[in-house]
């Protein structure tokens, strides 16, 4: 009897987004920024390595797209940030045992709290023991078995349509990303994750230049192609005059995971995020956990549910929650059997419904998110046969001929064309970004064979236009939190340049000085500002 699976009526394809802005402070013991990401690691990086790593056991198929970019893969890579993360679960740790003693006589709260105690433990022996702490080499291992394809992300996050007036901006974003890729994994990347998804056209002749194969777009900016796309957003398009695939991201399938208004975060059963004992616990007894100037901050340890629109909270119980993310695991691929299904009737090839997500909802916003993945992905494997897991190398090559279109300027977040990352709030960081830019485009001319200590102090200024250059202080600014961490982050790049390029012009570089930016943005060591000629 042959026994050779049928082919799929449809491909899904899940793409994670892994990205923090790079924070690095050594000269504290503690700031408040780098627990943005130590949350990440104990909310989502490890429960997803996890994860994985348990579908692989288990011989379960499966293939997911992630990206990492080089701010994250450089602080996961620390050590310094390693031993301040072995710190951060270990403080967790202790209060979770604390925890199991303060509400012993609540038997529904208890059961939560040893259900955190457990957690850590074991996210602490995956980290040191597993992955002896670094979690880029771990993701890297599960890339060499053929489970995950890792794509690059650009340098730090710049958002390219508010760069597009400096090319050499643009060029040096993405080829110093490339080139992190392939220090950190071991290979060239097939892939790229523009930052916020933002297109402008044209940027894919800087992609190919970079030896990149396709991108990501929001679903408006596929959609709205010229000439518009025979098959919308469920096949590639390549850009006009390149090869360079454009993937967009289908609508229905993104908006029932990712909001908590209609998609299942929302759900009553599940953990209520901002109900934490850090606010919640009496001040003396939280003191040791929380922020040492005694400002209050999340600990991670929750013990209510959403409920709904409501302050009054209901005990959170786990079973009940994972009982619920079994279900929406279920619903969601049950919505995507029927969406293929209908595709299937009106396409000539097969249908591939794309869905790119925030890697960091997937545990710390949505706590039960890796679960339900886990749930889908062993849904996919062994129960149905209409829709396969694939990454957008399968699926390209599967359909290396594609339609020729120009996409169109978008982004994706609030309206999807750049209001996030153009606003009153942020708008006044682009005149300096865009001198200093061109500035640094005129010195790479002017020194073409720089050495010594010029060498270091073009290549420092490299370092800190690029991390200016970051799309999340903008962010930050629009969004209204952490506010006045971006703007000095901001000003401070901006005037570190300044003063080095000012230095240059007058013949007086301080070495201590450089040395102690370098030391300190310490971000892109092999970075070469010729990068910028």
């Amino acid at each position: 009897m042959d026994q050779t699976p049928s082919k799929p009526k449809g491909y899904l394809s899940l793409v994670l987004h892994a990205h923090l802005p790079f924070v690095y402070h050594p000269e504290h013991d503690y700031i408040r920024e780098e627990n943005w990401l130590f949350e990440a690691i104990t909310g989502a990086y490890i429960p997803l390595y996890t994860i994985f790593e348990n579908l692989i056991s288990d011989n379960v198929p499966f293939r997911i797209t992630m990206s990492f970019t080089p701010p994250l893969c450089s602080m996961l890579t620390s050590r310094i940030l390693q031993e301040k993360y072995a710190g951060y679960i270990n403080k967790l740790i202790r209060l979770a045992e604390k925890e199991t003693v303060r509400i012993k006589k609540d038997p529904v709260l208890l059961e939560t709290a040893a259900m955190y105690l457990d957690k850590f433990q074991r996210y602490r022996t995956v980290f040191i023991d597993r992955c002896n702490g670094n979690l880029v080499k771990a993701f890297r291992e599960l890339q060499d078995q053929g489970v995950l394809e890792i794509i690059s992300s650009a340098a730090t996050h710049g958002y390219f349509p508010n760069m597009q007036c400096n090319t050499n901006a643009v060029r040096a974003q993405i080829q110093i990303g490339v080139e992190s890729y392939a220090k950190f994994f071991g290979r060239t990347p097939n892939g790229m994750w523009l930052p916020e998804c933002g297109y402008y056209p044209g940027v894919e002749e800087l992609l190919k230049e970079a030896g990149l194969k396709y991108f990501f777009t929001d679903t408006h900016g596929v959609l709205f192609a010229e000439p518009r796309p025979k098959y919308g957003v469920f096949a590639p398009i390549f850009c006009n005059n390149t090869n360079v695939a454009a993937f967009g991201r289908d609508v229905e399938s993104s908006k029932s995971v990712w909001s908590s208004k209609v998609g299942y975060p929302g759900d009553p059963l599940y953990r209520e995020f901002y109900r934490d004992i850090g606010f919640d616990a009496d001040i003396n007894y939280i003191k040791p956990f929380i922020d040492p100037n005694g400002e209050r901050t999340y600990t991670g340890i929750k013990y209510y549910k959403i409920t709904g629109d409501t302050d009054n909270k209901e005990p959170y119980i786990y079973d009940e929650a994972l009982n619920r993310a079994f279900d929406h695991a279920g619903n969601f691929l049950y919505n995507r059997q029927k969406q293929v299904e209908h595709l299937e009737s009106i396409m000539d090839r097969t249908p591939v419904i794309v869905a790119p997500y925030d890697a960091e909802l997937f545990g710390h916003w949505w706590y039960e998110g890796p679960y339900w993945l886990n749930f889908l992905i062993r849904k996919i494997a062994f129960e149905q046969n209409s829709i396969k897991l694939v990454t957008p190398s399968d699926y390209l090559a599967e359909y290396p001929t594609n339609q020729k279109c120009e996409p169109c300027f978008s982004s994706w977040g609030q309206k999807g064309y750049s209001d996030v990352w153009l606003d009153s709030s942020n708008d006044w960081i682009y005149r300096h970004l865009h001198m200093i830019e061109a500035i640094m485009n005129e010195c790479a001319i002017k020194y073409p064979n720089a050495s010594g200590l010029l060498k270091r102090t073009l290549n420092q200024m490299v370092r800190e236009l690029l991390l200016a250059e970051s799309s999340d202080w903008a962010f930050i600014m629009k969004t209204g939190t952490m506010v006045e961490y971006a703007v000095r982050r901001t000003r401070e790049h901006i005037a570190n340049f300044l003063r080095l390029h000012n230095d240059i012009i007058s013949n007086t570089i301080d070495e201590t000085y450089l040395h102690s930016i370098e030391t300190h943005n310490c971000i892109f060591s092999e970075v070469n500002y010729k990068v910028y000629a």
